[in-house]
């Protein structure tokens, strides 16, 4: 599969023209400007543009209550949402309303959306040795951390040779869920094969350094703080990608994390030759990370 470079700087936030008259756009800026998550943003921006295509793109401030609610009500029963899918669209709204209007939200009238039992599909830990002894090189590695440590894919793409503190064999989150930053135990068997990674990541930046290009992309209120620290090694991803893309928002050219489609698409080859007849993704590892530790924690007790 190719990508483009858009596919992999997804996770960079778009830019944003300080004088821009457009609605989103001032919408956009004020949740940046009160701290909320870049997928928060993104999810936000995404329902309140559906809701506006919905009614003939009206213009939010033209609307309230009644429209609301009917988007909700007929969204639901049209597309069979599920009560997360449905919340989220509320809070969506309701954010924008409430908070960015500054206007009350009444009584909305709509269906509620069914709730819907799904239990996480959880491996046992023969069958996650199985898999993981299917990949091979940074996929294999990286499903280990997943496995061992309870991250999720983002976060293992997202990694940055500062965040590993062999020392304290600990790794550091940054701007996880709610953007919020969290520890988690290193087990001491990743510790060689990290190292090694990290030292194959020197190497490459090196090279980069050497050719001209080695910036990283830094989250816009450090990059004006520290403008140099885009070429510093520290700052490097852990598992970059094998080529320099150039950023469709800024132009410039430079190596960013692999992509999470690489890394889903080795695990579901992985589980077919590991034979394990479950439907898999790279979340079932940070699951059964969580059912492990829970099962290790009733035995303690």
């Amino acid at each position: 599969m190719d990508f483009t470079p858009s596919d992999f700087m997804s996770d960079i936030p778009v830019p944003i023209k300080p004088d821009s008259p457009r609605f989103m756009d001032k919408y956009r800026a004020w949740l940046r400007l009160n701290g909320y998550a870049y997928e928060t943003e993104k999810a936000y921006i995404d329902w309140v543009l559906k809701f506006i295509r919905f009614h003939n793109k009206r213009h939010p401030e033209e609307m309230g209550n009644e429209e609301i609610s009917r988007f909700l009500n007929n969204s639901t029963i049209r597309y069979n949402w599920s009560p997360s899918t449905q919340k989220t669209a509320l809070n969506a709204l309701i954010n924008l309303y409430k908070k960015y209007l500054k206007r009350e939200v009444g009584t909305l009238k709509y269906q509620y959306a069914k709730v819907k039992t799904r239990l996480p599909v959880v491996l046992s830990h023969e069958e996650a040795g199985r898999i993981i002894s299917n990949l091979e090189g940074d996929k294999q590695l990286m499903v280990k951390l997943m496995y061992g440590c309870g991250l999720r894919i983002s976060e293992v793409l997202s990694l940055r040779v500062k965040d590993i503190d062999f020392a304290m064999n600990q790794i550091v989150v940054r701007g996880g869920k709610g953007d919020r930053d969290k520890f988690t135990l290193l087990p001491t068997s990743l510790k060689e094969p990290l190292q090694t990674r990290i030292y194959t990541t020197r190497k490459v930046h090196e090279a980069d350094l050497a050719n001209g290009y080695g910036s990283v992309y830094m989250p816009n209120a450090l990059a004006k703080k520290y403008p140099n620290a885009q070429y510093e090694f520290i700052w490097q991803y852990v598992f970059p990608s094998v080529k320099i893309s150039t950023d469709p928002r800024s132009g410039i050219q430079r190596r960013h994390h692999l992509h999470s489609t690489q890394i889903q698409r080795a695990i579901k080859k992985a589980v077919q030759a590991a034979e394990v007849h479950k439907r898999i993704t790279s979340h079932c590892f940070r699951h059964s990370f969580a059912t492990k530790m829970a099962m290790s924690l009733t035995i303690c007790m």
